[in-house]
Protein backbone atom coordinates (compact mmCIF):
# COMPACT_ATOMS: atom_id res chain seq x y z
CA UNK A 1 0.00 0.00 0.00
CA UNK A 2 1.06 3.46 -0.92
CA UNK A 3 2.58 5.31 2.34
CA UNK A 4 -0.14 7.91 1.85
CA UNK A 5 0.12 8.99 5.68
CA UNK A 6 4.17 9.77 5.41
CA UNK A 7 3.77 11.22 2.15
CA UNK A 8 1.31 13.59 3.94
CA UNK A 9 3.64 13.61 6.91
CA UNK A 10 6.78 14.92 4.92
CA UNK A 11 4.96 17.64 3.44
CA UNK A 12 3.58 18.83 6.60
CA UNK A 13 7.04 18.52 8.44
CA UNK A 14 8.87 20.77 5.34
CA UNK A 15 5.96 22.86 4.85
CA UNK A 16 7.93 25.95 5.70
CA UNK A 17 11.73 25.32 4.92
CA UNK A 18 12.67 27.94 2.50
CA UNK A 19 11.83 27.92 -0.86
CA UNK A 20 14.54 25.99 -2.76
CA UNK A 21 15.87 26.94 -6.39
CA UNK A 22 15.32 24.06 -9.38
CA UNK A 23 19.18 22.44 -8.87
CA UNK A 24 19.39 23.00 -4.96
CA UNK A 25 18.91 20.23 -3.05
CA UNK A 26 16.32 18.98 -0.79
CA UNK A 27 17.54 16.87 2.30
CA UNK A 28 15.05 14.55 4.34
CA UNK A 29 15.47 12.09 6.68
CA UNK A 30 13.97 8.75 6.47
CA UNK A 31 13.03 5.69 9.01
CA UNK A 32 12.88 1.65 7.31
CA UNK A 33 9.82 0.53 9.42
CA UNK A 34 8.18 -2.69 9.44
CA UNK A 35 6.53 -2.86 6.62
CA UNK A 36 9.26 -1.50 4.69
CA UNK A 37 11.30 -4.75 5.13
CA UNK A 38 11.71 -8.15 2.62
CA UNK A 39 12.23 -11.29 3.92
CA UNK A 40 15.82 -10.64 4.76
CA UNK A 41 15.03 -7.28 7.16
CA UNK A 42 16.07 -5.29 5.21
CA UNK A 43 14.52 -2.54 2.80
CA UNK A 44 12.84 -3.66 0.08
CA UNK A 45 14.06 -3.07 -3.39
CA UNK A 46 10.70 -2.11 -4.67
CA UNK A 47 9.63 0.43 -1.62
CA UNK A 48 13.18 1.57 -2.10
CA UNK A 49 11.31 3.33 -4.93
CA UNK A 50 8.50 4.30 -3.15
CA UNK A 51 10.49 6.24 -0.50
CA UNK A 52 12.43 8.33 -3.14
CA UNK A 53 9.01 9.96 -3.53
CA UNK A 54 9.20 11.07 0.02
CA UNK A 55 11.94 13.28 -1.11
CA UNK A 56 11.11 14.14 -4.33
CA UNK A 57 7.05 15.74 -3.83
CA UNK A 58 8.65 17.94 -0.85
CA UNK A 59 11.12 19.06 -3.68
CA UNK A 60 8.94 19.93 -6.08
CA UNK A 61 6.70 21.47 -3.19
CA UNK A 62 10.01 23.47 -2.05
CA UNK A 63 10.48 24.54 -6.00
CA UNK A 64 6.95 25.99 -6.23
CA UNK A 65 6.26 22.91 -8.58
CA UNK A 66 2.99 21.86 -6.72
CA UNK A 67 1.29 25.04 -6.82
CA UNK A 68 2.36 25.32 -10.74
CA UNK A 69 0.28 22.13 -10.69
CA UNK A 70 -2.74 22.85 -9.02
CA UNK A 71 -2.99 26.43 -11.32
CA UNK A 72 -2.73 24.25 -14.59
CA UNK A 73 -4.22 21.67 -13.72
CA UNK A 74 -0.96 19.56 -14.67
CA UNK A 75 0.24 15.88 -13.44
CA UNK A 76 3.79 14.48 -12.65
CA UNK A 77 4.70 11.32 -14.47
CA UNK A 78 8.40 8.88 -14.13
CA UNK A 79 9.42 8.04 -17.55
CA UNK A 80 12.41 5.86 -16.55
CA UNK A 81 14.96 4.86 -13.88
CA UNK A 82 18.38 3.92 -12.91
CA UNK A 83 18.66 2.39 -9.23
CA UNK A 84 21.97 1.40 -7.98
CA UNK A 85 21.29 -0.70 -4.61
CA UNK A 86 24.60 -0.81 -2.51
CA UNK A 87 24.02 -0.82 1.27
CA UNK A 88 21.61 -2.59 3.02
CA UNK A 89 19.35 -0.37 5.43
CA UNK A 90 18.11 -2.65 8.34
CA UNK A 91 14.55 -2.13 10.20
CA UNK A 92 14.38 1.39 12.10
CA UNK A 93 17.93 2.51 10.52
CA UNK A 94 17.54 6.11 9.73
CA UNK A 95 18.82 7.05 6.18
CA UNK A 96 19.28 10.80 4.88
CA UNK A 97 17.87 11.42 1.51
CA UNK A 98 18.91 14.16 -0.95
CA UNK A 99 17.14 15.04 -3.66
CA UNK A 100 17.93 17.57 -6.66
CA UNK A 101 16.76 18.04 -10.44
CA UNK A 102 20.39 17.86 -12.27
CA UNK A 103 19.53 18.73 -15.93
CA UNK A 104 16.48 18.56 -18.14
CA UNK A 105 16.17 18.72 -21.69
CA UNK A 106 13.02 19.87 -24.30
CA UNK A 107 10.83 17.18 -22.85
CA UNK A 108 12.06 15.41 -19.14
CA UNK A 109 13.71 16.73 -16.00
CA UNK A 110 16.30 14.12 -14.73
CA UNK A 111 16.31 14.24 -10.85
CA UNK A 112 19.04 12.69 -8.83
CA UNK A 113 18.42 11.08 -5.46
CA UNK A 114 20.00 9.41 -3.14
CA UNK A 115 19.80 7.45 0.66
CA UNK A 116 22.92 8.22 2.80
CA UNK A 117 23.36 5.94 6.40
CA UNK A 118 24.61 7.54 9.88
CA UNK A 119 28.18 5.65 8.53
CA UNK A 120 28.25 8.68 5.92
CA UNK A 121 28.08 5.26 3.00
CA UNK A 122 25.87 6.18 0.44
CA UNK A 123 22.96 2.97 0.68
CA UNK A 124 21.67 3.73 -2.59
CA UNK A 125 21.15 6.06 -5.72
CA UNK A 126 18.22 6.74 -8.57
CA UNK A 127 18.12 8.89 -11.40
CA UNK A 128 15.00 9.78 -12.74
CA UNK A 129 13.92 10.91 -15.93
CA UNK A 130 10.27 12.50 -14.98
CA UNK A 131 8.19 14.93 -16.86
CA UNK A 132 5.11 17.34 -16.36
CA UNK A 133 1.93 16.48 -18.44
CA UNK A 134 -0.88 18.18 -19.11
CA UNK A 135 -4.19 18.18 -21.69
CA UNK A 136 -1.98 18.32 -24.57
CA UNK A 137 0.96 15.15 -23.24
CA UNK A 138 4.12 16.60 -21.99
CA UNK A 139 4.71 20.03 -20.86
CA UNK A 140 8.32 21.61 -22.20
CA UNK A 141 9.91 21.85 -18.79
CA UNK A 142 11.06 25.85 -20.02
CA UNK A 143 7.57 26.17 -19.85
CA UNK A 144 7.73 24.46 -16.64
CA UNK A 145 10.68 26.86 -15.40
CA UNK A 146 8.61 29.77 -16.38
CA UNK A 147 5.69 29.15 -14.51
CA UNK A 148 7.22 28.27 -11.12
CA UNK A 149 8.95 31.94 -11.67
CA UNK A 150 12.90 30.02 -12.13
CA UNK A 151 13.87 31.15 -15.61
CA UNK A 152 17.24 30.18 -15.52
CA UNK A 153 19.60 28.79 -17.86
CA UNK A 154 19.91 25.31 -18.43
CA UNK A 155 23.16 23.75 -16.47
CA UNK A 156 24.84 21.25 -19.20
CA UNK A 157 24.26 17.71 -18.53
CA UNK A 158 26.43 16.28 -16.13
CA UNK A 159 28.48 12.95 -18.37
CA UNK A 160 27.22 10.20 -16.50
CA UNK A 161 23.54 11.38 -17.33
CA UNK A 162 24.27 12.03 -21.01
CA UNK A 163 25.97 8.57 -20.70
CA UNK A 164 22.55 6.58 -19.18
CA UNK A 165 20.23 8.56 -21.93
CA UNK A 166 22.73 7.24 -24.60
CA UNK A 167 22.52 3.54 -23.37
CA UNK A 168 18.80 3.77 -23.00
CA UNK A 169 18.10 5.14 -26.56
CA UNK A 170 19.75 1.85 -27.24
CA UNK A 171 17.81 -0.39 -25.34
CA UNK A 172 14.71 -2.42 -27.98
CA UNK A 173 10.86 -0.45 -26.95
CA UNK A 174 8.68 -2.53 -27.29
CA UNK A 175 10.64 -4.80 -25.64
CA UNK A 176 10.65 -8.35 -27.20
CA UNK A 177 8.29 -11.20 -26.21
CA UNK A 178 9.38 -14.67 -26.33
Amino acid sequence: MYPVIRLIWQMFKHRKDAPLGVTDTHVSRHMCLPWDIDLWMELNNGRTLTLFDMGRIPLAQRVGLIAALKRRKWGLTVAGVSVRYRRRIRMFETVEMQSRAVWWDDRFVYIEQSMWKASGECANHILLRTAVTGKSGIVPPNEVMAEVGQNLTRPDAPEWVNAWIDADTKRPWPPMQE
